[in-house]
This record gives structure tokens, sequence and C-alpha cells, in this order.
């Protein structure tokens, strides 16, 4: 199994390097867009072409593999995810971020097999940052091991955590309520603006934590493994196993500081995927 996905993993890679091309041409801003859920919920021209070409590089290699893209969900296309090959797809992470040229957005690819991810991949083409995990193999940035980081207590951690793409009054006051509960009690608040990075960060040892209500598992599939495989955990915010397609999230570097935060949390239950 290793092998094969070590196989898997090279095609990816190559995939999402050239798929990266389509982001760096518009590293200034992209002043085309559509509004989807809401006037803060985007997509490009770029989230499709990106999209459409991991889907349609990889379906050439591996043909009896699935897909679940956001776009294509967005589209219409229903997620189903099974026990087969499935590659997920967020073909620009920080929508928002990429339409304004602030340099975080990403590539968000994982490959699920067994309804579990078995690599992952977030890459910034902006500043040529590439993370990635393979089951059992370790986490890496540009090809260099990466770990989490040591910090067990919110008053000393460093924590990420985003606002959202919603306008939900309901969703608005659990954000407000976390940001307070953040403010007073952790060391420090940082948002990115996109959820993969901050995963990312936190596999980096560069944040402690990171939770989000609201996400989807083209969002966080990729990072779950990477911030797992760099010696981190993710849960369920409230506590207990993460369910990839709940859309609630929270990561840490060590189990203790996850603990300790999904006990002081908002909860927040978005419709499932």
């Amino acid at each position: 199994m290793r092998n094969v996905v070590n196989d898997y993993f090279d095609v990816a890679v190559g995939v999402v390097r050239k798929a990266g091309r389509f982001i760096t041409q518009y590293g200034s801003g992209c002043e085309e867009f559509e509004v989807k859920s809401c006037d803060i919920d985007f997509v490009t021209k770029v989230d499709k072409m990106v999209e459409n070409f991991i889907i349609h590089s990889i379906s050439k290699q591996y043909p009896s593999h699935k897909f679940i893209g956001e776009e294509s969900v967005a589209g219409g296309v229903k997620v189903n995810l099974t026990d087969d090959p499935t590659w997920v797809i967020d073909p620009v992470d920080g929508t928002m971020n990429f339409v304004h040229g602030f340099p975080f957005s990403c590539i968000s690819l994982a490959l699920l097999i067994s309804k579990e991810p078995v690599l992952g991949i977030i890459y910034n083409p902006l500043m040529d940052k590439l993370y990635s995990a393979k089951e059992g193999q370790g986490a890496c940035l540009n090809g260099e091991p990466i770990h989490t980081s040591k910090v067990k207590e919110l008053r000393h951690a460093l924590v990420a955590f985003e606002t959202g793409t919603s306008r939900d009054e309901e969703k608005v006051k659990v954000v407000f309520e976390n940001f307070k509960t953040m403010v007073g009690q952790a060391h420090g608040i940082r948002a990115l603006g996109s959820a993969a990075l901050n995963m990312a960060m936190v596999a980096e040892g560069r944040a402690d934590a990171n939770f989000e209500f609201g996400i989807h598992i083209w969002d966080i599939a990729a990072g779950c493994l990477i911030v797992k495989e760099a010696g981190g955990v993710c849960i369920d915010p409230s506590g207990g196993p993460i369910n990839l397609l709940s859309r609630r999230m929270l990561c840490a570097g060590r189990e203790e500081l996850a603990n300790e935060l999904s006990k002081k949390l908002t909860q927040y239950y978005p419709d499932h995927d």
C-alpha cells in the first residue's frame, strides 16, 4: 500500500504544482468573481480552471478514481464519499484573499481511501510553499520535515480561527463569543483567511491550534492528515473523533491543548455536507 500511495503522491504533486500556475498569473488580485451563498462567498474563473485541470489530469492517470471538488459541488454535484479512492479538492482556498491580492491562497488536495486521508497536499504557489503528508510517513514543507509545537495550555497558545463566509446571525454570534474567549484566554489569535493554511501553520508549529465551524471536507481533508503526521491532533470541536463531513474541526499541536480548547468553545452545528 505504501508504494501505491507514494506513486499517487508523486503524480499529485506534479499536478498541483502545474495547477498553481493559474493562481500565480493573478498574484496581484482577481477582479472578476461571482457571488455564491452570500456577498462574502466568492468563486472566480481560476477556481474552476484549477479544479477542472486537477480532475482531468488525475483522471488520465487513474480513471477509476472518484472526486469531490468544491466548485463541482457548488454546481450541483452531490457529496458522495465512499470507500473508493476519492480525491478531495479545494482549488483556491482563501478566495477572498485571492480576489484582493493578499498572498495567502492555496490549493488543497487530499486522497481518501476507505474514507480516510492517505495523502494530503496544501500548496501556496504565491509563496511556493508546499505542505504535504503521506499516511505513516510524516509531514513536510517543501520536502523538509515539519513538526507541531509543544504548547499544551491555551494561555500559552497562538490560536488561528476565522470569521467564515456566512452572514448567518447565529453563526456570527458564535464567532463573536469565541473571539471574546480567545482574546481573554489565549496568548494570541491570528486569521490567515484560509482554513487549509491555518492548519498548515499548526502542522509547522507556527500556530498552536486552529478551529472552525462551517468549513467543508475540501477545506480540511489534506490539513487533517498533515497536522496528524506532524505530531498533532484533529478532533471535533466539542471533543471526540472528527467527522470530515460534519463541517466542524479543531486541530492542535498537542492533545492537551485540543482538549482544553474544546471545553471553552461556544459550539455551532452547521448542516452536514
